[in-house]
C-alpha cells in the first residue's frame, strides 16, 4: 500500500511544479536559469518515482528546481513519433541538457541535436545502437546509464524456472520496433535454448499488436517481456491478458509487477535516475558528455508478486522469498 501513498505524493509533488515551469523558461531566456529537458518515455504515472529520485539527487548536488535550474518534463506515453516531437521541442527552447530515459528517446534526441549534451537515464545496449562509440570513451554529446549487466536474461529464466519447475515452452514479446531490444532478445533467446526450452517470440511494433501478438502464444507455460516504452505503457494491458492464458511473466522493471506481473529481476531504476543527476551535475559544471564514461547497473533488485502467484496455482519457494528485494502481496 505504501507503494501506492508514495506515486500519489510523488505526482501532486511533480503536478505542482507544473505552475512554476513557465517561469522558470521565461528566467532561461533572461540569462537566469539553466534548463533541462527530461524526455520521459512513458507517462507521470509510471516514472514519477523515478524522476522524483532523480529531482532529490539534483537537489543534493545543488541544483534546486525553479530556483537554480528549470526542468521541462514532456511524456511520449510509449509513442515513438513522440520522442522526435519532443527532441525537437527541447532543441528550440534551447535547453541546457537533455536527459532522455530508454534508447528509442535518445536515439531520437541525437538525431534531434549534436550540440547539446544528452543524458540517458537507462538505456539498453548503447554501443550497438549507435548512442556511444564505447563505454568508457563516448564521444559525441551523449553519456549516461547503462541497462546492461552480464547475462541477466539467463539470471531472469533460472529465477522463473524455480517458479515454474516443469517450464518447457516460453514466449518472448517485444517491440522489434526498438533497436535497442535486440541484445537482449539474443540473450533470453540464447538462454532459452541452453535451458532447453522452446521459444515462440511475437512480433510487437505497435499497441494495437498486442492482444493479436497473445493469440499466437498457444502452449506457451511462461512469458519474458522485454525493455521497451510501447510495452510499458500497456502494462496493464498486458497483465490482463497474461492472466487471461494463465502465463506467468517476468520482466526487468518492478512497475510491471506492480501492475500484475509475476516477478522482475533488474537495476534498480531510481538508482539509474540518481546516477544520472550526478553526469547532469558534471554536466551544467562544464564537463563534456563524450568525456563521461557510461556507467552500468551496481544494485540489483528481485521483486516478487505472491498474489499473482496464488492467483495462477503457483508455488514460490520459500528460499527465493527469502532473496527478493521486495514481495507484493
Amino acid at each position: 500500500m505504501a507503494i501506492h501513498i508514495r506515486r500519489r505524493e510523488f505526482i501532486v509533488t511533480l503536478g505542482s511544479a507544473a505552475v512554476a515551469w513557465p517561469l522558470a523558461a521565461h528566467a532561461q531566456q533572461a540569462g537566469k536559469l539553466p534548463i533541462i529537458g527530461l524526455l520521459g518515455s512513458a507517462t507521470l504515472l509510471a516514472e514519477s518515482q523515478r524522476v522524483a529520485a532523480f529531482v532529490q539527487r539534483l537537489r543534493q548536488l545543488g541544483w534546486i528546481e525553479n530556483r537554480n535550474v528549470a526542468i521541462e518534463y514532456r511524456w511520449a506515453e510509449g509513442r515513438s513519433e513522440r520522442f522526435v516531437e519532443i527532441a525537437t521541442e527541447f532543441v528550440q527552447l534551447k535547453v541546457d541538457v537533455i536527459v532522455a530515459t530508454t534508447s528509442p528517446a535518445t536515439i531520437a534526441a541525437k538525431q534531434a541535436t549534436s550540440v547539446i549534451p544528452i543524458v540517458f537515464t537507462n538505456a539498453n545496449d548503447p554501443v550497438n545502437t549507435g548512442l556511444v562509440a564505447s563505454l568508457a570513451r563516448p564521444g559525441g554529446n551523449v553519456t549516461g546509464m547503462s541497462l546492461q549487466g552480464p547475462d541477466l536474461a539467463g539470471k531472469r529464466l533460472e529465477l522463473l524456472r524455480e517458479i515454474v519447475p516443469n517450464l518447457r515452452r516460453l514466449a518472448i514479446i517485444a517491440n522489434v520496433g526498438n533497436p535497442g531490444v535486440a541484445l537482449e532478445i539474443s540473450e533470453a533467446q540464447g538462454a532459452a535454448r541452453t535451458l532447453g526450452l522452446e521459444v515462440v517470440t511475437p512480433e510487437i511494433r505497435r499497441a494495437e499488436d498486442i492482444a493479436p501478438a497473445f493469440k499466437a502464444l498457444k502452449g506457451a507455460q511462461a512469458l519474458y517481456v522485454s525493455t521497451d516504452p510501447l510495452l510499458g505503457a500497456n502494462r496493464v494491458r498486458i497483465q490482463t491478458l497474461a492472466m487471461a492464458a494463465r502465463l506467468p511473466t517476468v520482466h526487468i522493471f518492478r512497475e510491471m509487477v506492480e501492475a500484475g506481473g509475476l516477478m522482475s529481476y533488474g537495476p534498480n531504476v531510481p538508482d539509474l535516475f540518481r546516477g544520472s543527476a550526478d553526469l547532469v551535475d558534471r554536466i551544467l559544471r562544464g564537463a563534456k558528455p563524450g568525456d563521461i564514461p557510461v556507467e552500468q547497473p551496481t544494485k540489483y533488485d528481485l521483486i516478487i508478486n505472491l498474489t499473482t502467484a496464488k492467483a495462477l496455482d503457483l508455488d514460490v519457494p520459500a528460499t527465493l522469498l527469502a532473496r527478493a528485494d521486495e514481495v507484493i502481496e
